[in-house]
């Protein structure tokens, strides 16, 4: 049963019950064939001889008496024997059941004993089986003859001559509705477990853009929904993975190709004065730092995502670390005019890690910094709200696309398609936001309309008065 198929093994099952129910069937057969039919024959049988013999207690076997017997014999659906006898009973009946003599022994003394015995088996030259009983008849000085009654039984087949074309009709229906049944259960069970084997193939080759049609609710149908996400989200993935490598190998290409084009210039000397020189250098200085960057942000993304990196949980005065970290773009602001508005509760003390909690702010206000438009509005909110902390951040700046918006905090994903070298960064600020907001157990959400521009929120457990109401 090891290596059969799960279709081959229920096929099996069904062979077997289809086969227990035949059994089931002859067997039940047998039962009412023995057990009613048989019994009825044997109770009637009782019930005449003992009848029949109570007429003639303790008189004699005259040949009137005789003839009445006779007489009943013929309007009697029964055989019947009357002798003075036992050993004339043979000439009667020269037959034995099942090859023995009709009376033995034993017989005899329950005869003797006045109860009836019962006689019941094969009859060769009737070729039929027989239920009959041998009953005494009593007189005034005891035995005075004995009464035969037999029956030859019917098959079985001629009890249930009549029930067997309806047995065979319903059997037949039965047989033909379970065969369309188990067919059509055959087909929906297989059908899509055999697409998916199909599929499975075609996905493990690299092929995800195939999927299961099926409108089921079953545990099949749960099947082919879970596989067809699965699909959805390995496509998904697989599209994401060729992204990042389109991604990296650009954001890799191009400080590489200015530190070796200006290496090159500077090795050939192709230069007009010092100062041009110099300005290669600075260049390459440049370049390089920004590879070292973009190294530096990949290693600690995959830190935190694979949780190599533990969070060291201190008191931070959340309102200053705002305000600190808002005078480090005091010259970006100035430059685009910003109309900075602020909201920051500066009693609340929240438990985190200072430095990965700056990391949110410094790359939340970055991003709405760098995004924002000129003289427009740069909202910055720090408050408590539903016994969270809620660090939120508006800008009047280019908008995003409702499709970019589930990709905000992908590696190396940017709503900037052109990819310029002017907003800057490398496309893993906003993933390693959410990572370090995972690890404090909080969210990030964004939102970007025209009405009130480009919203960002996170929400942190962990302030200090939430602290004390639980100890």
């Amino acid at each position: 049963m090891k290596k059969l198929t799960l279709s081959k093994k229920i096929l099996v099952v069904l062979i077997f019950s289809i086969g227990f129910t035949i059994l089931f069937s002859f067997f039940f057969i047998h039962y009412l064939y023995s057990e009613l039919y048989l019994t009825s024959i044997e109770k009637s049988i009782v019930y005449q001889g003992k009848r029949t013999a109570s007429h003639y207690h303790y008189g004699e076997l005259s040949d009137e008496i005789i003839e009445k017997i006779q007489w009943y014999n013929i309007v009697s659906e029964y055989e019947i024997i009357v002798v003075d006898n036992l050993e004339d009973l043979t000439s009667y009946f020269p037959y034995k059941i099942n090859y023995e003599t009709l009376v033995d022994a034993s017989d005899r003394a329950e005869l003797e004993r006045g109860s009836h015995v019962l006689k019941e088996g094969f009859v060769e030259e009737l070729n039929r089986e027989i239920l009959g009983a041998i009953f005494p008849i009593k007189g005034e000085n005891g035995l005075i003859g004995f009464i035969y009654i037999y029956v030859p039984l019917a098959a079985v087949q001629d009890v249930f001559q009549d029930s067997i074309p309806i047995l065979l009709i319903v059997g037949s229906s039965f047989f033909i509705i379970l065969f369309l049944v188990v067919n059509r259960a055959w087909r929906s069970l297989f059908r899509p477990l055999q697409d998916l084997q199909q599929l499975s193939y075609e996905v493990s080759k690299g092929n995800y853009s195939n999927r299961i049609q099926s409108d089921r609710d079953d545990e099949i149908g749960q099947v082919t929904k879970a596989f067809n996400l699965m699909s959805k989200s390995l496509e998904q993935q697989e599209e994401r993975k060729k992204e990042f490598t389109s991604n990296i190998v650009h954001e890799l290409r191009t400080p590489l190709t200015y530190i070796s084009g200006y290496t090159h210039v500077l090795k050939e000397k192709i230069y007009s004065s010092p100062e041009e020189a110099q300005s290669y250098l600075t260049t390459i200085e440049k370049e390089t730092d920004r590879l070292t960057k973009l190294i530096t942000d990949l290693v600690e993304l995959n830190h935190l995502q694979e949780d190599l990196y533990s969070i060291d949980l201190q008191p931070i005065a959340v309102a200053q670390l705002v305000v600190e970290t808002i005078d480090l773009f005091a010259i970006h602001i100035a430059e685009k005019q910003l109309n900075l508005k602020l909201n920051i509760e500066e009693e609340l003390i929240f438990t985190g890690d200072s430095k990965r909690i700056q990391q949110v702010f410094y790359n939340t206000i970055d991003n709405a910094v760098k995004y924002s438009v000129m003289n427009g509005i740069l909202s910055i909110e720090v408050t408590k709200k539903d016994g969270l902390l809620q660090f939120q951040v508006t800008n009047d700046g280019i908008l995003i696309d409702d499709d970019d918006l589930t990709r905000i905090g992908d590696r190396f994903f940017r709503t900037d398609k052109a990819r310029n070298r002017t907003t800057g960064g490398t496309g893993l600020g906003l993933p390693i936001v959410k990572e370090i907001i995972r690890l404090h157990n909080g969210t990030f959400s964004i939102t970007s309309d025209a009405v009130s521009g480009t919203t960002v929120i996170i929400q942190l457990p962990g302030l200090s008065s939430d602290i004390k109401e639980e100890v």
